[in-house]
């Protein structure tokens, strides 16, 4: 059976139990992401202590943002590591995107375009020329143009974004939500179904599965249902 398109978030409050997390979850999943919290708290190590002895591909949520050389030594440092996706925030400009690109050939490079927790008056704020969409638009063309291979995006702008760079970029949608969850600290959501029907390739679900008594069992719900409808 293949495993669906999720990439299960790992925020766990320790080592052990992300570990235990992605042994339940890996039967019916893709992917599993390790986010900045984690990866801060166990180094490297946390990377092959999630993965385990699976061949689950590991998204390593890291969001690099800083100077093009700072961004190409921390790249090549977890290239190692062989995730298969690592992030970088697309605001950080094309030199920034062509050396992570460049320093982790074998990895794709998601580029982070507005993260699902910004709302219009956050844009605003930050000085992001909005509304959300355009910024999106405009964020994942400068991205794509500079090489990355993958968009961070939310499901809200999924089939923009699509149109705006084609079929083979791949786009990575947070801020995935079953009907009727919490959307918690996510402000542009959507369900999995709409999601993927917007032109996601991989969604980003992390309480809804790790919150459940059986995150297995809740990884393995999620799957058939996503299976019914692609």
């Amino acid at each position: 059976m293949t495993a669906a398109p999720i990439a299960v978030a790992l925020d766990a409050p320790d080592l052990e139990t992300a570990a235990r997390w992605a042994t339940l979850v890996t039967p019916h999943v893709s992917t599993i992401k390790v986010g900045l919290e984690l990866y801060l708290r166990y180094g490297p190590d946390v990377v092959a202590s999630v993965r385990g002895a699976s061949r689950v591909q590991v998204f390593l949520d890291l969001k690099l943002h800083d100077i093009p050389a700072t961004v190409r030594g921390a790249a090549r440092a977890v290239a190692r590591l062989k995730p298969a996706y690592l992030t970088v925030h697309a605001a950080g400009g094309p030199a920034m995107i062509r050396e992570a690109v460049e320093a982790a050939p074998a990895t794709k490079i998601a580029a982070v375009t507005v993260l699902t927790s910004l709302d219009e008056a956050d844009l605003r704020a930050v000085g992001l020329d909005g509304p959300a969409p355009d910024a999106v638009r405009r964020l994942a063309a400068l991205a794509v143009g500079a090489g990355a291979q993958a968009l961070v995006c939310s499901p809200r702008e999924a089939a923009a974004v699509r149109a705006e760079v084609g079929p083979d970029i791949t786009l990575i949608t947070p801020g995935v939500r079953p009907a009727g969850a919490d959307t918690q600290d996510q402000a542009r959501v959507a369900t999995p179904e709409a999601a993927l029907a917007a032109g996601a390739d991989l969604l980003v679900i992390g309480r809804p599965i790790t919150g459940a008594p059986d995150p297995g069992a809740a990884a393995a719900a999620m799957a058939a249902a996503l299976r019914r409808v692609v």
